[in-house]
């Protein structure tokens, strides 16, 4: 099952034309992307964090979809196990080298382009370009992709959330995190799992007066009632429900010391205790 979702565009004038993007479940409650191409080039797809490729091929096959190129965001297999299959596959070689783009600080299998910040993914033919960012937190390496109005930013930013910290510090992941919040708040955030129902749980326990957290719970309520993704979600809102990009709210911070139980030091220390009592939070 796919669905398909126009991205805003944002300021710059060569972002002016919309993305489709197609959403493509997969394990639990991983979302893999396909982005079609521009500039007639829409039956041309670029991969994001191809997991598994059961669901892709289908989704290929169902919608008269060709394969142009891959990008992956961090060196967990869900975001990459299914990148051997798909360059295997007849049915993708729309390209006889499909390129594969992936962060140059991390083993991604059958990468042939190493990313790293400041770069730029250009696809000509597919009327296609996105910003690398570096987002060191979850992974020490992790990258995010920004073009079109869009961010395919894997597992830095979710709704209502953000990654765990398996291989970066805190003060790591809230940079990474305040380097998303200065891209235009129309920006679309493409994030790699379905989390938010219970990321709101957690948010509404550090900030229970929030009435836009109040009213995006109730939204996704009924929205996954009706077996709906939440993502896309939009930076706007995030930066008004999100925990943690909120972490300089006076609210925030407040509740942060509460449970810590001591006077906090700084951002980054507010950021890190939030951070484990998500990992704690049974809510």
């Amino acid at each position: 099952m796919t669905s398909s979702a126009p991205a805003t565009a944002d300021r710059n004038p060569r972002d002016a034309q919309p993305l489709t993007v197609h959403c493509v479940p997969a394990f639990i409650d991983n979302y893999l992307w396909l982005i079609e191409g521009l500039s007639g080039a829409t039956e041309q797809v670029v991969a994001v964090d191809p997991g598994d490729a059961k669901p892709l091929l289908a989704v290929l096959t169902q919608q008269h979809l060709r394969l142009a190129a891959i990008l992956v965001t961090h060196h967990h297999a869900d975001h990459t196990g299914g990148i051997a299959q798909l360059l295997a596959s007849p049915s993708t070689l729309a390209n006889p080298s499909i390129p594969v783009f992936g962060p140059a600080n991390e083993a991604i299998p059958g990468r042939t382009h190493a990313v790293r910040a400041h770069d730029q993914v250009n696809l000509p033919t597919l009327g296609l370009h996105f910003d690398v960012l570096e987002v060191p937190g979850h992974t020490a390496g992790h990258v995010a992709y920004a073009g079109h109005g869009a961010l395919f930013c894997g597992d830095t930013l979710f709704s209502g959330g953000c990654g765990r910290l398996f291989e970066g510090t805190a003060a790591q992941m809230l940079q990474s995190l305040d380097s998303l919040a200065q891209l235009p708040p129309s920006t679309r955030v493409y994030c790699a799992h379905e989390y938010t129902a219970a990321n709101l749980r957690f948010a509404q326990t550090i900030e229970p007066n929030n009435l836009a957290l109040s009213d995006y719970t109730q939204e996704v309520h009924a929205r996954r009632g009706r077996g709906e993704a939440t993502i896309p979600t939009l930076l706007s809102r995030e930066l008004a429900i999100n925990p943690f990009l909120r972490t300089r709210e006076a609210s925030v911070k407040e509740k942060a010391a509460a449970h810590a139980g001591r006077a906090l030091v700084d951002d980054a220390d507010t950021f890190g205790v939030i951070r484990q009592w998500k990992n704690e939070f049974r809510g």
